[in-house]
């Protein structure tokens, strides 16, 4: 899944951000993206925001913040300049292992009997979240494989950050980013070269990336079998988090599983809607 997290950097001076322009600041990230920046996050919002300050003509940081406070697109940059995405192929990959072991016989039963299957990855950053997942479906059987890929089968793939969907459309990654991929998937469903990887076009095909607020509407129809929302939870607030899950659980079909990350757990009432069955994996009650 799509990590998005403040990014650790080095320390630049602060004194141009005063208290007031932080919680300035704090507050927008809190309300248009559940993100929770607390008052050590103070040097990373000064450095972050600076080249935006130039960019948009600012006198300083208070007059870019005024700018952004009336300019949506203005403002969807200052946020994704705030945070950075931290993904990896089949990150925490006992998901994978409870998915081709438990989840895919059942999709793919599913698909033979022509029912659709679709899955989401909720927070995807660059794609190698919902490209382990595509992958971990297909397999290592070319046959069974392209077999899979003839069916009603749609993969969904959103982030709050449109240069990571960018980058996660192209599927095109560093060699040294996709070691946890095998060989036997890595040489049905990917191509190689010297010092890049990149998915192939028909697993890309199963794939739609597109720009998406986990905290604002989401134009999504239909159910999911399986939901992948790993490691952004933990930077929202547990109000804010309860009220997502909820949401996420709502979004899955009867029997589907919802995979969050390691440190994320299930709060109030969406504890309520789903039943654990693996280690932060949950299901929807078929019943």
């Amino acid at each position: 899944m799509r990590v998005v997290t403040p990014a650790a950097i080095a320390a630049p001076d602060a004194r141009d951000l005063s208290a007031d322009d932080f919680a300035a600041v704090a507050r927008m990230a809190h309300a248009h993206a559940g993100i929770v920046l607390h008052p050590g996050k103070r040097i990373l919002v000064s450095s972050r925001l600076a080249k935006l300050v130039r960019a948009h003509g600012c006198r300083d940081i208070a007059e870019y913040i005024q700018h952004i406070s009336h300019d949506p697109k203005a403002r969807t940059a200052a946020i994704e300049a705030l945070t950075t995405n931290h993904t990896r192929f089949f990150r925490e990959d006992h998901h994978f292992r409870h998915f081709d072991e438990i989840l895919r016989p059942e999709i793919i039963a599913a698909l033979d009997k022509g029912r659709r299957v679709r899955m989401w990855s909720a927070g995807s950053s660059s794609g190698e979240e919902v490209y382990s997942l595509a992958m971990t479906l297909l397999g290592s059987n070319e046959r069974e494989g392209r077999r899979i890929l003839s069916r009603d089968i749609a993969m969904l793939a959103t982030d709050l950050n449109g240069q990571v969907l960018d980058a996660g459309r192209a599927g095109r990654y560093a060699a040294e980013a996709t070691d946890a991929i095998s060989e036997p998937l890595g040489r049905l469903w990917t191509e190689r070269s010297a010092d890049a990887l990149t998915i192939r076009r028909e697993v890309r095909d199963i794939v739609r990336f597109r720009q998406l607020n986990l905290l604002g509407e989401w134009p999504i129809a239909g159910q999911f079998q399986a939901i992948f929302c790993r490691n952004t939870m933990i930077y929202f607030d547990a109000a804010t988090n309860e009220r997502l899950q909820c949401r996420l659980a709502e979004k899955l079909l009867p029997g589907g599983y919802l995979y969050i990350g390691h440190s994320e757990r299930l709060l109030g009432a969406a504890a309520g809607k789903l039943r654990p069955v693996g280690q932060t994996v949950f299901r929807r009650p078929v019943s």
